[in-house]
């Protein structure tokens, strides 16, 4: 799924058992973009990105999960690009205890991110920019980037549901908070990009959410 907002595209790419949406933003101008949530799959990855000509400036994590961070390595090595992350999950990557993965039986021990993020920080590639807000809840250094028309938000909400708080360090008064005060404010026409499942926008999440409805 390839959608266009002038001449920025987002491309959703799901990978791995766990179907994480991976995203690619780039310019179609200039080819120049970020890769955000390699979650696995790396080869497919950078496929479908030398298929298109990208060139990728930044690696990008939502937060620090292992499901959204099992490609980095890979991916990483190939494009030979910086690493960016909240500040406040930079340490979870390099923990396996912390990031979940040694709980899965796959440790990952990722290198520190050359790039911690933090709130008003701007994702620049090609002539294209996306604004770093901070949406903790899910996890306290979860962050999305928005840009015009649009949010990805990683596990903050998803279509119909919120992200998972009973992961050490989530919280469900600050994951509603973060939804209500960073993307819901965004204006009911925002097309919702999550980190799994299909896309979705404000206006059907205040409407049908349930987590939302009356809140």
């Amino acid at each position: 799924m390839i959608d266009r907002y002038n001449s920025l595209c987002i491309e959703q790419i799901p990978v791995g058992m766990m179907e994480v949406n991976c995203y690619l933003a780039y310019d179609f101008q200039t080819k120049a973009g970020i890769l955000i949530d390699p979650g696995d799959e790396g080869s497919h990855l950078m496929h479908r990105i030398e298929e298109e000509g990208l060139k990728i400036v930044k690696i990008v994590l939502t937060h620090g999960h292992a499901d959204h961070i099992g490609a980095v390595e890979y991916v990483r090595k190939r494009l030979k690009a910086p690493l960016a992350i909240g500040k406040n999950d930079a340490e979870m990557i390099t923990n396996a205890v912390l990031n979940l993965s040694h709980s899965l039986g796959i440790p990952i021990n990722l290198a520190p991110a050359e790039v911690l993020l933090s709130e008003g920080n701007t994702l620049e590639f090609g002539s294209q920019n996306l604004k770093v807000v901070e949406t903790p809840g899910h996890t306290p250094g979860g962050i999305s980037l928005v840009g015009n028309g649009f949010v990805i938000c990683g596990d903050l909400i998803f279509a119909g549901s919120i992200g998972r708080v009973d992961f050490p360090g989530g919280d469900y008064k600050t994951i509603i908070d973060s939804i209500k005060h960073k993307i819901l404010a965004l204006g009911d026409k925002t097309v919702i990009y999550p980190g799994h499942g299909p896309k979705t926008d404000v206006a059907q999440e205040k409407a049908f959410n349930p987590f939302l409805i009356g809140g």
